[in-house]
């Protein structure tokens, strides 16, 4: 099912580099386009012609954009992604891949930032029912134990739910 709302990022000149970092890390992924800038609009945007200027790619059937608009503006923590991840070997895999080269300052409750400063949220299907369960002590102690971890354990996270 194709989506009508398209994350676009804001890139300064990686677009194609980093476009074609995350279609690595998902097996269900591409690279959809490229496009380059013209002559047409020069005196505004000021890149030479031929430059990228936008890469269109899908990650599990979801588009995104990069635009390398200039370095006007930056990622920051206030927008993210989830990954919904179904056991601890997954959320191993996309916590490695995704922080190889990324500030590990900015790694907590399962956030992790890639090297092109856009925040991942590595989150473990299980996490959601621990820290809602209609027990307000279990939930309590899952939310706390997630909140003491940068990279979530699941097996961390089912003991302090259980209170062992």
């Amino acid at each position: 099912m194709s989506s009508n709302i398209v994350p676009c990022l804001w890139f300064d000149g990686q677009a194609e580099e980093a476009a074609n970092f995350y279609i690595s890390i998902f097996k269900d992924s591409k690279i959809t386009s490229v496009q380059r800038y013209t002559d047409a609009g020069k005196e505004i945007h000021g890149h030479k012609a031929g430059d990228v200027m936008v890469v269109a790619f899908e990650i599990n059937g979801q588009p995104f954009t990069i635009l390398n608009g200039g370095p006007q503006f930056k990622l920051n923590e206030a927008i993210s992604f989830q990954i919904m991840c179904e056991d601890q070997a997954e959320v191993d895999y996309y916590w490695s891949k995704l922080g190889e080269g990324g500030d590990p300052a900015k790694q907590q409750c399962g956030w992790v930032c890639d090297k092109y400063g856009l925040s991942w949220q590595v989150v473990p299907k299980i996490l959601r029912p621990l820290i809602t369960d209609p027990d307000p002590e279990k939930s309590r102690r899952a939310l706390q134990a997630m909140m003491d971890m940068k990279k979530l354990d699941i097996s961390g996270l089912k003991v302090a739910h259980e209170g062992k």
